[in-house]
């Protein structure tokens, strides 16, 4: 396995409300974990949310006696929901904070995905397809037909998201398999990638083999404008090198 595993302000940002976690080795009954969230909320409140989130999910997860990877993420998004709205319920500087989780742990050949929120999951084979469903406003209206994924791409409310960690007493996770095959590549990501890099891009992007292909792909996005906070993990299940991030 090879591991890519990056977070960056971006260019506009004052505030890095990101969080990012890749581990792999196992935590707990899981062989690896990766974890990508973007927060929301004023102040530090987004910043607060992404870490703790992250951070009680991952504690959640390491204790966690089941062996099913699918009860184990959910428990960990579940911890994860009620603890961050906890913390807003009871500081007042911190409410309406959320935050998005995407995470993935693979175990043999197979990729478990959990996603609440916009952050993102992809699978490269021969191209790049998404695999996670974006839980937003205007994704929802290009489901129903009433926007092209060309006038989603530049809308001004393109940022308004329909489940976060955080929000409300019950979290609605949606679940993902997928079975991987050698030379495949699974990219995780938030919208800071997304909305400043294309996918046809990113797949290019992610074929150089030479050098850190998170950090290419943040440096892109940067390039183009670096409007937001901007996350990237990379994984390439069956490469036998390991790399530190």
């Amino acid at each position: 396995m090879k591991v890519f595993a990056e977070t960056d302000i971006g260019r506009k940002r004052q505030m890095n409300q990101d969080f990012v976690y890749a581990s792999e080795q196992p935590v707990g009954n899981l062989p690896n974990l990766f974890v990508v969230a973007d927060g929301m909320g004023g102040h530090n409140a987004g910043d607060f949310a992404s870490r703790f989130g992250v951070s009680v999910l991952v504690e959640t997860v390491r204790k966690d006696t089941n062996f099913n990877p699918v009860k184990i993420l959910r428990h960990g998004l579940e911890a994860a929901n009620e603890l961050v709205l906890h913390q807003a319920k009871k500081d007042a500087a911190m409410a309406g904070m959320g935050t998005t989780m995407v995470a993935v742990t693979i175990v043999g050949h197979y990729a478990y995905i959990a996603n609440v929120g916009d952050s993102r999951l992809y699978i490269a084979t021969d191209r790049l397809e998404q695999i996670t469903r974006d839980h937003s406003l205007i994704a929802e209206m290009v489901r129903i037909g009433e926007l092209t994924p060309e006038e989603a791409r530049n809308h001004p409310d393109k940022n308004i998201i329909t489940r976060a960690i955080g929000t409300g007493e019950e979290v609605e996770i949606d679940f993902f398999d997928v079975k991987l095959e050698p030379g495949n590549q699974l990219l995780m990501c938030s919208d800071g990638l997304t909305n400043m890099v294309t996918d046809e891009e990113i797949y290019e992007a992610i074929q150089i083999q030479e050098g850190n292909k998170a950090q290419r792909l943040i440096d892109m996005a940067n390039a183009n404008g670096g409007k937001d906070n901007i996350t990237v993990i990379i994984v390439e299940p069956f490469t036998n090198e390991v790399r530190e991030c």
